[in-house]
């Protein structure tokens, strides 16, 4: 049996591409309504509902949501950049804590291949939640690109500061291959002395001080984190100006750095190394990451920035502030 259009009816439990494209198109494009395409196609309104979303699963579908402030971006672009004194800024739609990953990393991938990296490139990657969640979501293919990690991470029990991982994941996604960091994000001091001759270890440093660029969260301020390495005091004193951290390479609103007792034994991307590489993109959303992100800056840590929109009007105004009391 034929219909009208001369399109076979379905067998039970199953949709011809053809028949799904048509009701698709009537649905979307004709604005007809599925009792009129039923009964154009000679089917059940619900054979028409399952036509039309097997059409979606089959690609036959495209649909677009327009950000009303696309255009509102590349203008915030523009200005953040000028008050942060960064050539380099991307401003996507507003993050929702529950979507970092997914909203995040087209952002990063895409000024990742304005970088141009070779294959033999070396790419460091910090942890943090951001991180993690960027890791997992699909990035630029990166083949014959070293991924390594900034700072040490073995028995951390929270699964964004285990930063073998990070580079294992990203690695999985991107082509690239991972190197790992054998070792505590603090060790004791004996062990410490003991990694610097450590042929796994020496070999880690020297990836750093060869690597080319670094994708890197900034780190909220110290006091108001719900997580944090085990091995920082955050209570402590010291970090009472604490903006935020970059690989553990704490800072105040100003850039300035942030010690604390055990400081030295941290296992860390230096923050002169990181200051020296081509590029550092630096990834932070969020009102708490405001001070952050302008420390960041001033710290010299990243050479450019990925946020949303709702962040960057804040990072804006803090700035402007900041002038007016100055």
């Amino acid at each position: 049996m034929s219909d009208t259009t001369g399109a076979p009816a379905p067998t039970p439990g199953r949709f011809s591409p053809d028949l799904a494209y048509q009701a698709a198109r009537m649905y979307y494009i004709e604005d007809a309504t599925q009792a009129t395409i039923a009964e154009r196609l000679s089917i059940s309104r619900t054979s028409v509902s399952r036509l039309i979303t097997e059409a979606r699963r089959l690609g036959l579908v495209r649909i677009d949501v327009i950000d009303p402030q696309s255009d509102e971006r590349g203008a915030l672009e523009a200005e953040l950049a000028a008050a942060l004194g960064l050539d380099r800024v991307r401003v996507v739609a507003p993050v929702h804590p529950s979507r970092l990953g997914p909203d995040l990393a087209p952002a990063v991938g895409e000024e990742l291949v304005e970088r141009g990296l070779k294959p033999g490139d070396i790419l460091l990657l910090s942890s943090g939640r951001t991180m993690y969640e960027i890791a997992e979501q699909p990035l630029p293919r990166l083949t014959g690109i070293q991924l390594v990690p900034t700072v040490g991470g073995l028995t951390e029990p929270i699964a964004w500061f285990q930063t073998n991982e990070i580079a294992r994941r990203a690695a999985e996604h991107t082509g690239g291959f991972p190197a790992f960091v054998f070792a505590e994000a603090m060790p004791t001091a004996q062990m410490r002395a003991s990694l610097n001759s450590d042929p796994a270890f020496t070999h880690v440093l020297g990836l750093w001080d060869t690597a080319r660029g670094a994708v890197v969260g900034i780190g909220a301020p110290t006091a108001t984190r719900n997580t944090i390495s085990r091995y920082i005091p955050a209570g402590d004193e010291h970090f009472a100006d604490a903006a935020g951290d970059i690989t553990l390479n704490f800072f105040d609103v100003n850039g300035d750095e942030v010690t604390f007792p055990g400081d030295e034994r941290i296992v860390r991307a230096p923050r002169q190394r990181l200051r020296e590489l081509e590029f550092s993109i630096g990834v932070a959303v969020g009102a708490d990451k405001v001070p952050s992100i302008i420390g960041a800056v001033r710290s010299g840590m990243i050479s450019s920035l990925v946020t949303d929109a709702p962040t960057a009007r804040a990072v804006i105004a803090a700035v402007a502030r900041r002038g007016a009391e100055d």
